[in-house]
């Protein structure tokens, strides 16, 4: 990421963060020194037998942050740019998540180090099951419930799924989260991200006395997450201006139309918006599309999107951060001067592991819901997230982000009080 220094750690970029969440709530260090540090980790070699006959073996993943409230939950990413550092602090993240939507859970995360887009589906087939054999002594219903995250998807949770049965000696469904409908997937559950974002974008919009209908949108990421976020707003009435994906961003002011749009990205895996035209669209970079003047940006792609170098030209209103991690520390001190409200991803973009829990809670007993009572159970949790959030948030007098972290912390001491955890 331009800008970046080579020492940047993600993970003590939250930690950065919970340690004054802490100290605004009082608390002292040997009260939540646990939460410092990840439960367990994991590091795995995955040998996989290429097309070609040879044999890679690849670096795999799996950190379990805190099984304080419940068992471990967080997905897993197959991405070249995956290390230690960066699964440790997505399963910190996801621990605080779980926390500020009140689901008994804890964070967890995977990933393998790998390009993806230049593996076959039977090498990606075959590094999976091997990589879910690696992890089987720690994952299972009741401990770690893994889910698809970056550059995974249904098809790799049903591999997954498969291969955990095969050893278990029993279909296991429970097991992970995000599989296809009929192995016990969950309705509701591939647009429950982006459905989040709505949820939370309206009533911010409430707070801050915004019209959302006629509301002007940049979203930053056109996969599970922008996609739909950007759908639904526009549904919603907002006039969705850019969209940016990995080649490139396209932008009308007058509005794009973005029903099209998504459905010609979801025609063909592998479309991109460099392959897509219509009248009137311009083309701009995606650190021009960070640097629009809209009411509402929603980074919904890389992290460290939002950097100190571009966070002066931010001019946005609102900042609904759908990515995880998407805005570094020294950025969010630059954007909460400017008066920017940047509404943070442990909210924002909680909505696919509430409806995780929904799909792992129908496998357990063995029932299934419709969309709507889905959809409705989603909007009830996020939007009493939301009220939790913003209510610590003006109780202490800070940004968004500390009262989620706050509230969040608060809830994770609280349950480690009363298992008698704490020193």
């Amino acid at each position: 990421m331009v800008g970046m220094s080579k020492d940047y750690n993600p993970h003590d970029e939250i930690m950065k963060t919970v340690d004054r969440a802490a100290s605004l709530l009082g608390l002292e260090e040997r009260d939540y020194i646990q939460l410092k540090y990840p439960e367990r980790e994991l590091k795995v070699s995955v040998p996989v037998r290429m097309d070609d006959g040879s044999i890679k073996v690849f670096e795999g993943y799996r950190v379990q942050h805190s099984g304080v409230r419940g068992p471990y939950k967080g997905g897993i990413r197959y991405h070249q740019s995956v290390d230690m550092d960066e699964v440790k602090a997505l399963a910190a993240a996801m621990t605080f998540k779980c926390a500020v939507v009140d689901i008994p859970y804890g964070g967890g995360k995977g990933g393998i180090t790998v390009d993806a887009s230049k593996l076959s589906k039977g090498e990606l087939e075959r590094l999976t099951r091997k990589y879910t054999t690696l992890l089987y002594p720690i994952v299972g219903p009741h401990i770690d419930i893994p889910a698809p995250d970056v550059n995974t998807n249904h098809e790799v949770m049903a591999w997954f799924m498969d291969t955990y049965s095969v050893l278990n000696g029993q279909l296991t469904l429970g097991v992970v989260t995000g599989k296809p409908i009929p192995l016990g997937g969950s309705l509701g559950r591939r647009e429950a991200t982006g459905r989040g974002v709505l949820i939370i974008a309206r009533e911010i919009a409430k707070k801050l006395g915004l019209k959302l209908p006629g509301s002007t949108v940049a979203v930053q990421g056109a996969g599970s997450v922008g996609g739909t976020a950007a759908l639904l707003l526009h549904r919603e009435g907002c006039k969705v201006v850019a969209i940016g994906d990995v080649s490139g961003t396209v932008y009308n002011e007058n509005g794009l139309d973005v029903e099209e749009i998504v459905s010609f990205l979801r025609a063909e895996r592998g479309r991109l918006l460099k392959d897509y035209d219509a009248p009137g669209l311009e083309r701009i970079s995606n650190e021009e599309l960070l640097q629009l003047e809209v009411d509402i940006l929603v980074p919904a792609a890389l992290e460290k999107a939002i950097h100190e170098q571009n966070a002066p030209q931010i001019k946005a209103k609102i900042v609904l951060e759908g990515a995880n991690g998407p805005t570094t520390s020294g950025a969010d001190a630059i954007l909460e001067e400017k008066g920017v409200t940047v509404v943070p991803d442990i909210l924002t973009n909680a909505g696919g592991v509430v409806v995780s829990y929904f799909e792992w809670l129908q496998n357990l007993q063995s029932v299934k819901w419709d969309e709507d009572e889905i959809n409705e159970k989603l909007e009830n949790i996020m939007i009493k997230a939301f009220h939790d959030v913003w209510n610590m948030a003006e109780k202490a007098g800070a940004s968004l982000r500390l009262g989620a972290y706050m509230l969040a912390l608060d809830r994770l001491v609280t349950a480690s009080k009363l298992r008698g955890l704490t020193f």
